[in-house]
This record gives C-alpha cells, sequence and structure tokens, in this order.
C-alpha cells in the first residue's frame, strides 16, 4: 500500500549539496539526529515529510504532480492505467489470518482499486534472508498464488535477491501492480465535497492487533485475525450502482486517522465523526485499552473508506452491505466546511475531539 501526501511545492536543493536537514520541519529529535527512524514508515506525518521534504525535491520535475494510492495514467489511444507498488516488510511474516505473502497480493490490488481500477497483472520481488527455510518460502509463495487466483490477477514478472545473515529479516516481498480504469471514473482525494457522507465497509483495527498479537508473547484474551481481502469486486459493486464516488481510501498504515486526514487536507475541508458509529470490536478496543493505542490509528488491511454525495449514502451503502466483504459497512460521519484540514470526532458524552494525523508509527512493520 502506498501512502498519500499532498503535494506542496518546494524548491529543490543546489545541485551540489545535500538535503537540507535546517529547513526540514520535523518532528524532534529529527532536526538535530537527521536520520531514518522507524517513525518514517508509519504512513503518518514522518513519512510526510520525508516525501515533502527530501524525496519529491530530489527527483524534481521526474516526479509524478499528484500521489496517490496508485497512479492513473492515459496512454496513447485514451485507455486509463492505474500503476501501483508496494513493500512489505510484515513481522511476524505469519500472523493470524494471513502472511506477508497473500498480503502482499491484496494490498496491490486494494491500491489499485482505489482508483477504481480492475486489477490485472502483479510483479513480485523477493529480498531473502540468508538461512531462511525454504518451507516457509515455501509457503509464502504459495499464498501469494492462492491470493492472485482469488484475486484474478496474473504474477506476470518477478525478481529474487539474497542478503547475508544480520542484513535481513526473513522475507520482504514488493509487489507493483497495472490496472485498467473505467471510462468516466473520477476518483481522487481532492473530490471530497462539504456535505458528503463518509462510509467504512466494516470492523476496523483487526490487522494490526492480529499482528501485534502474535508479537513479544503478547495475548489479549481472545482470537483476532487480520481482515487482510482483495477489495476491487467491492468497489465494482459501488460503482454499478451509478454512484458518483468522489474518494475511495483503503486504510492501512496510520490506520482511519491516517486516511481521513489525507482527504480533509487534499480537498480543503473537514471531517466530523461521530464515535459511538465507528465498528471498532471489543477484541480490538480491549487490545487498544491495553496498549495505550487509538483505534482510528491501527491498521487494516480489508477495509475501505468511501466518501460520496449524500443523497447517493444510503444507494452505495446497500451495495456495500450487499458484498460479503461490506455486511458491516456503515456511514461514520460527514465532510464538513467547518475547520477545513482536520478530522474532528463528536463523543458519546456531547464532546468532541481532534484526530490526529499519526505522528510517526504506533506498530512498526504491520505490513
Amino acid at each position: 500500500m502506498t501512502e498519500t501526501t499532498k503535494r506542496v511545492p518546494a524548491p529543490a536543493p543546489a545541485p551540489t549539496t545535500g538535503p537540507d536537514f535546517e529547513g526540514w520541519v520535523c518532528p524532534v529529535p529529527l532536526r538535530e539526529t537527521p536520520m531514518v527512524v522507524m517513525g518514517h514508515g508509519g504512513g503518518g506525518a514522518m513519512t510526510a515529510e520525508l516525501v515533502e521534504h527530501l524525496f519529491l525535491p530530489a527527483f524534481g520535475s521526474a516526479a509524478a504532480p499528484a500521489l496517490g494510492d496508485s497512479a492513473v495514467l492515459t496512454v496513447g489511444d485514451g485507455t486509463r492505467l492505474a500503476f501501483s507498488t508496494d513493500s512489505f516488510v510484515v513481522k511476524p511474516m505469519f500472523f493470524p489470518g494471513g502472511s506477508v505473502g497473500d498480503l502482499a497480493v491484496n494490498g496491490t490490488v486494494n491500491d489499485l482499486a482505489m482508483s477504481g481500477a480492475v486489477p490485472l497483472f502483479l510483479s513480485c520481488a523477493f529480498i531473502l534472508q540468508e538461512g531462511t527455510a525454504l518451507t516457509d518460502l515455501g509457503r509464502i509463495a504459495q499464498d501469494m498464488g492462492a491470493a492472485a487466483q482469488g484475486a484474478g490477477v496474473r504474477l506476470v514478472t518477478g525478481d529474487t535477491k539474497v542478503v547475508e545473515t544480520g542484513s535481513g529479516d526473513g522475507v520482504y516481498v514488493n509487489t507493483s501492480g497495472i490496472g485498467a480504469v473505467p471510462d468516466g471514473v473520477r476518483i481522487g482525494p481532492e473530490r471530497a465535497r462539504p456535505g458528503d457522507a463518509v462510509l467504512i465497509s466494516g470492523d476496523i483495527g483487526l490487522h494490526g492487533i492480529a499482528v501485534m498479537s502474535c508479537r513479544e508473547g503478547l495475548e489479549f484474551g481472545t482470537s483476532v485475525e487480520s481482515d487482510t481481502a482483495p477489495l476491487h469486486g467491492l468497489v465494482a459493486a459501488m460503482l454499478a450502482t451509478g454512484a458518483d464516488v468522489h474518494v475511495l481510501r483503503d486504510p492501512t498504515r496510520g490506520g482511519v486517522a491516517a486516511s481521513l486526514n489525507e482527504i480533509a487536507r487534499a480537498a480543503g475541508v473537514g471531517v466530523e465523526l461521530v464515535e459511538r458509529d465507528l465498528p471498532v470490536p471489543a477484541a480490538v478496543r480491549d487490545a487498544c485499552g491495553l496498549l495505550g493505542l487509538d483505534p482510528l490509528q491501527v491498521a487494516n488491511e480489508g477495509r475501505l473508506i468511501a466518501v460520496v454525495p449524500a443523497e447517493s449514502a444510503e444507494q452505495v451503502l446497500s451495495a456495500l452491505t450487499s458484498h460479503p466483504l461490506g455486511r458491516a459497512a456503515r456511514r461514520i460521519g460527514t465532510c464538513v466546511p467547518d475547520h477545513p484540514g482536520m478530522v474532528v470526532a463528536r463523543t458519546g458524552l456531547g464532546g468532541s475531539r481532534v484526530v490526529g494525523l499519526p505522528v510517526g508509527e504506533q506498530l512498526p512493520r504491520i505490513c
């Protein structure tokens, strides 16, 4: 899953010097210690800073004008293709409900689906640590094959590299994908408008807690399985209603909070959530309470957020709940003209709280 950050023009560094760390707007201690930390991979504010202040200036005019889960490209005959790439370093490689193998396939399929595309082809590249058991690698490969067949996509090219013991950690997987965008489909975070309804396709936080449950002997008193699943069929059902779907996002790293903040900032709208309407399973709520986490910032791998015109909300919601992967879908909020660029949740006590973009990473190596 490729994370989205709104591009802000920035002057490119002089060609004879490195990145200007003094000009960064980063949380302490990065100004004093300009080194990569785990938070840079969390999909939150630190990731956005890295992209905005290091990668984009370095890439210059070679960078795409907009960044999203996938890039929508028009080829010579007018055909529109979606293209996406993502890397998966989840620890452990096997977790309740899935593995790095099916996660890699589903994650890239979903990135393509969030632009409305029909996924067609995937590449797969492996970075293997010396000493990794071939039985584990075989299991991961089988999971990838089964997931690709289930999603109706083909694995058409790939690569394998091996690093010495201590230079990696088991199996890292990169997948890139190509999909076809149907005519008339225009989906993007900048299209959210005041009055739009915010929908979610099901319970949140399951993937992050499932992975955490098998780390360091953590036990939460109940079984939680990852929600990893391909979502393009669910997207197709929504588009088949004829509704003008404005925005789609799969809330992976950084969870629902990160996705909604990105939408709010890209469109210049506020988002108001109703906290009691958020579908947080009891097991996820209890585990987050134990770990001091916000369920809105916990990763999902089989859920989507949809922003649609208010008059289409019930129609789209009906399509979601009629699909096996959307049976628990519901409306969780509204886009508003107030507090543009911010997400606010109304609490059960009648107050409200700001739902901020995560700074770093609550749950490292979650996907």
